[in-house]
């Protein structure tokens, strides 16, 4: 029997490392193997990821601590007060926990009956008792001030070494000789440090508050494991390295913004938001399609030719692009209502809910509710490219 498990796990192995499928025509992975002259990629070195991502996802934990981010979150007068805590009650805090987070019509009416509160009040009590569960600015910064740090790093690497490879000036040289391409050790550590971080993202998403974009920001940290994946393993790596590169740029500005709004610089939050907005969208909708897409599809199709794992490969890139055109809608979104409000406010990424009666939208004639259960965080001041956790900032 176990022969027998081996045998199919053989044989699955084959079919999923088929060269066919990965390879171009008349390329077999013998012909990828290492020699003294020339280093290729080989999957088992992505290995390191998995083990190199937990020890960022704890250096990220670690960094909303005492280490770096809180002294310097503390400097600029940023208070660990999160949102407003909902009044204490047995019977709702029970039906919170053991029940549902957000109870239906039926249920609230029950409950109104049973505490003799009106329906609006227990629904604020409910929006007020999750926002408590939501980190506070102290926490939103010290994550931001990550992230920062590490884009900032792994942008200043990738343009330091891009800066010395031919095909950062002339995009057909990703495929002269391809995919005999040798490794060096310069694009290793760049694939396997940007592997690591996005499967950090990845996980910290399980772990981290559930936010209403959780799917998008999920489907594109899967789109982005899977490129940079696909191009390691079939020696894409060079306009891999490309594509990373671009990427990183606007979030630096991103995360950079987020700090200076979560320290009420506001001015220097809408700067560097509209320096954000501009980069993004020219990056993204412009140099992405034009320069990438370009090379990918065409010069690549003009020079090695097309197999199964360029297909899976340039479908991947289209999706990313797809997902670049849905940020940049709500990117032009928060842009058109700061411009509206003359700041930057809140928009439909926000994690904090609102509390506006537009959103309850009761009868006029219910009862008046006490003070005490007004809405958290009703002028949070920040939209949801600025208030905390994840933002589009992927390949």
């Amino acid at each position: 029997r176990g022969r027998c498990a081996r045998g199919d796990m053989a044989g699955v192995l084959a079919w999923f490392w088929n060269e066919r499928f990965w390879l171009p025509h008349n390329v077999t992975w013998a012909d990828l193997k290492n020699t003294e002259e020339a280093t290729f990629p080989q999957a088992e070195d992505l290995y390191l990821a998995c083990p190199l991502a937990f020890c960022i996802f704890m250096i990220r934990l670690s960094s909303r601590g005492r280490f770096i981010a809180r002294p310097c979150a503390k400097g600029l007068k940023i208070q660990a007060n999160g949102p407003q805590k909902a009044q204490s009650n047995a019977i709702l805090e029970k039906v919170f926990t053991a029940i549902t987070k957000h109870p239906d019509e039926k249920r609230l009416e029950g409950l109104s009956k049973q505490l003799d509160w009106d329906v609006r009040t227990i629904q604020r009590w409910f929006r007020q008792r999750r926002n408590q569960e939501k980190p506070s600015t102290l926490a939103r910064f010290c994550e931001s001030m990550w992230k920062f740090t590490f884009y900032l790093y792994i942008f200043t690497y990738g343009v330091r070494f891009l800066k010395k490879t031919p095909w950062l000036r002339n995009t057909k040289e990703c495929w002269y000789n391809y995919p005999y391409q040798p490794l060096t050790v310069d694009i290793h550590y760049y694939y396997v440090l940007e592997l690591s971080f996005y499967l950090s993202l990845l996980f910290s998403q399980f772990t981290d508050i559930r936010r209403k974009d959780f799917l998008i920001m999920f489907l594109h940290h899967v789109a982005t494991i899977s490129l940079i994946t696909f191009s390691y393993v079939n020696n894409m790596a060079r306009v891999g390295t490309l594509v990373m590169c671009l990427h990183d740029a606007a979030d630096v500005l991103i995360e950079a913004a987020k700090m200076a709004n979560y320290a009420k610089c506001q001015i220097l939050c809408n700067l560097l938001f509209a320096m954000f907005a501009v980069l993004f969208i020219s990056s993204r909708l412009g140099v992405y399609p034009v320069w990438i897409l370009n090379t990918t599809l065409f010069e690549s199709w003009e020079i090695v030719g097309p197999y199964p794992s360029w297909w899976v490969f340039n479908l991947l890139l289209i999706l990313l692009q797809l997902l670049h055109s849905f940020w940049s809608y709500l990117i032009v979104k928060t842009v058109c209502r700061a411009i509206s409000r003359g700041k930057v406010s809140k928009d439909d990424r926000s994690d904090i809910e609102s509390s506006s009666d537009e959103e309850d939208g009761p009868p006029a004639n219910q009862k008046h509710h006490s003070s005490a259960t007004n809405g958290t965080n009703k002028n949070h001041g920040s939209n949801g490219y600025l208030t905390g956790g994840s933002y589009p900032d992927e390949h």
